[in-house]
């Protein structure tokens, strides 16, 4: 099992960013530290997106490489009525 994406760090900048709304502020400033660990996060979840989406490709790619289609065809007929 893959380890797990802390969201904390983008859960904790929507938080000052609701609290700049709600005190009209017009800008939102985070210490170094909170912008590093928010960047990392946010490569990470990139990461996984980007990988899941490779992965969803493949197994869809290989599923249609390995479809067999069957046509039957009657000759159907022309009946005069």
């Amino acid at each position: 099992m893959q380890n797990q994406i802390n969201p904390t760090p983008i859960t904790q900048l929507v938080q000052q960013i609701r609290s700049a709304e709600q005190t009209q502020a017009k800008e939102v400033k985070i210490p170094i530290q909170q912008a590093r660990q928010l960047a990392l996060t946010l490569a990470e979840m990139q990461d996984k997106l980007i990988r899941d989406y490779e992965t969803l490709y493949t197994d869809l790619k290989n599923s249609v490489a390995n479809e067999t289609v069957t046509v039957s065809m009657d000759g159907g007929g022309f009946e005069a009525g």
